[in-house]
């Protein structure tokens, strides 16, 4: 398990996230389960992320370099929702192969997941 905690600059005051654990098992080829990421007992909703929690959330997942993008283009939580696969093989510049698997194992879920727990 692979635990982080960081600090918000962006919001007022002191602010630290609630602590996320991840399983890294399959971190290397890119394809981790994202119901196995919890914030206090409950996947965290990526609607809320800012741009820093969409960037550590890639790093986590084994995409550092590719990170970098998502922070170039300004990619809030509520932004990366609303990515089609479109978005992510052109609009952030990054090789195929790693665009792929960001948006079919990551922003896809993450969307999947979002919807039903909206529809709740």
């Amino acid at each position: 398990m692979y635990v982080y905690m960081k600090k918000d600059p962006g919001r007022k005051g002191i602010s630290v996230l609630p602590m996320l654990s991840v399983d890294m098992e399959n971190k290397e080829n890119g394809s981790l389960d994202t119901e196995n990421l919890v914030e206090n007992g409950r996947p965290p909703d990526p609607a809320d992320w800012a741009v820093t929690d969409v960037v550590n959330y890639f790093r986590t997942v084994g995409f550092e370099d590719q990170a970098n993008a998502f922070q170039e283009q300004e990619i809030d939580g509520k932004s990366l929702l609303l990515m089609t696969r479109n978005d992510v093989l052109t609009g952030l510049s990054l090789k195929l192969g790693p665009a792929l698997k960001i948006y079919e194992y990551h922003i896809k879920p993450l969307q999947t997941r979002h919807l039903k727990n909206s529809a709740l």
